[in-house]
């Protein structure tokens, strides 16, 4: 059961870095759930950092 959480989890930071690199808003995210969410947020706020930084254009 545990594996399973800290798939979705990951999963969600994994969508929410996607979403930073194509340059989506943060107010896109499809998560309702505050811990899935946050984790979706932190992969968004990694991607900004990175894009930020130049490793994407």
């Amino acid at each position: 059961m545990k594996r399973q959480k800290r798939d979705r989890q990951n999963r969600a930071h994994t969508k929410g870095y996607q979403a930073g690199i194509s340059g989506r808003s943060k107010e896109q995210c499809p998560y309702q759930s505050d811990v899935t969410r946050s984790q979706w947020l932190g992969g968004w706020r990694e991607a900004i950092e990175d894009r930020q930084q130049g490793l994407f254009k």
